[in-house]
């Protein structure tokens, strides 16, 4: 017998609504969308209104973002120490910056990084845009005398001249250091990381195993989600490290150093924990490897919670289910335009 449209659409639409009629009544779903949001879709991730993503703006990003010559020594980049294909970090307890030193913090990695409060662990950047203004003077990464200089080397290569026009056609004069670091912004709020635990947020009760279910349910249930939450999992406050019981290797005054108020001594942004399983070492000292022990210690210091090596396990495991992956074109290395003849040569 042939089946009419009629009754095959509405055949369709029946099925369609017992799918989406078991993800509202799954109670784990329903206690999850109190803490946490999916990751937008990309055309949907939202920019400033002083600096709207747009596709010639990424493309500038991405080539700024890997060029080392933004560096006194033509040797570091962005990549150099938030590498997107090790998650936007680099697997490192301190980066490796200008003749081989090392900062005092790990790095927080790039990927689904403007979904947060301020950028670096003490929040002394307000966006992205900020944050890319930082390392280029830093001495002890790309060590740049003055953003100046950076200008005048991107200035100095010919081939930048039309990306950065392309990027900011009613400037004048595109090539400036406002505009280069709005362009890697721009490029960087592309690199978010959807995940099977944005698909089960989204209805799909499938997309998380029983254990990574059960691990989801302890990270709500222990109270971690009351610090990591949002569409980050982390990154909309800041919390003291050490609430319960002092953290025994405090050395880092924290977000004290910006705001010199006693009230912020040993407190960090709290991070967002997408990705987490593919970034360690963990917390701002990078001292722990192992994902399972940092659930554990963050567990006692954070929440006075003694968990069970099971319990350690399924909390791992679920954060596992929020591993992603970047936009394909993100992750490819793109070729630079030649240095032109006045381009200043690398210095130590």
């Amino acid at each position: 017998m042939k089946r009419s449209p009629f009754s095959l659409f509405g055949l369709l639409g029946v099925l369609g609504m017992v799918g989406l009629g078991s993800a509202q009544e799954d109670p784990l779903v329903q206690k999850a969308e109190a803490f946490f949001r999916p990751l937008p879709e990309l055309k949907d991730v939202p920019s400033p209104k002083d600096n709207p993503t747009t596709k010639e703006k990424v493309d500038l990003g991405r080539l700024l973002y890997n060029d080392p010559r933004l560096s006194k020594s033509h040797a570091i980049s962005c990549a150099s120490c938030h590498n997107l294909g090790l998650y936007g970090a680099d697997g490192r307890g301190f980066s490796v910056g200008h003749r081989g030193m090392t900062g005092v913090r790990n790095s927080n990695a790039t990927l689904n990084a403007d979904f947060q409060v301020a950028q670096f662990w003490d929040g002394r950047a307000k966006d992205l845009e900020e944050q890319a203004l930082g390392p280029m003077v830093n001495p002890v990464e790309m060590a740049n005398d003055s953003h100046e200089d950076v200008v005048r080397t991107l200035q100095s290569i010919p081939g930048y001249r039309a990306p950065f026009q392309k990027a900011f056609p009613k400037d004048a004069q595109p090539v400036t250091i406002q505009n280069a670091v709005r362009a890697i912004a721009a490029f960087e709020r592309t690199l978010i990381t959807p995940s099977r635990f944005d698909a089960f947020l989204k209805g799909d009760t499938k997309a998380l195993n029983k254990e990574e279910r059960q691990g989801l349910a302890l990270f709500m249930d222990k109270g971690c989600s009351s610090c990591h939450s949002g569409v980050g999992l982390g990154g909309t406050m800041f919390q003291k490290f050490g609430v319960v019981k002092p953290n025994p290797d405090a050395k880092d005054l924290g977000r004290y150093v910006v705001t010199k108020d006693g009230s912020d001594r040993y407190v960090f942004k709290v991070p967002v924990l997408r990705n987490v399983a593919e970034t360690a070492p963990y917390f701002h000292d990078g001292s722990v490897w192992d994902l399972e022990k940092a659930v554990k210690m963050m567990a006692e210091l954070q929440l006075g919670v003694q968990l069970s090596e099971s319990e350690q396990k399924q909390i791992a495991l679920f954060l596992k289910s929020t591993t992603g992956h970047p936009p394909k074109d993100a992750l490819v290395i793109p070729m630079f335009p030649a240095s032109g003849k006045e381009t200043p040569r690398p210095r130590d």
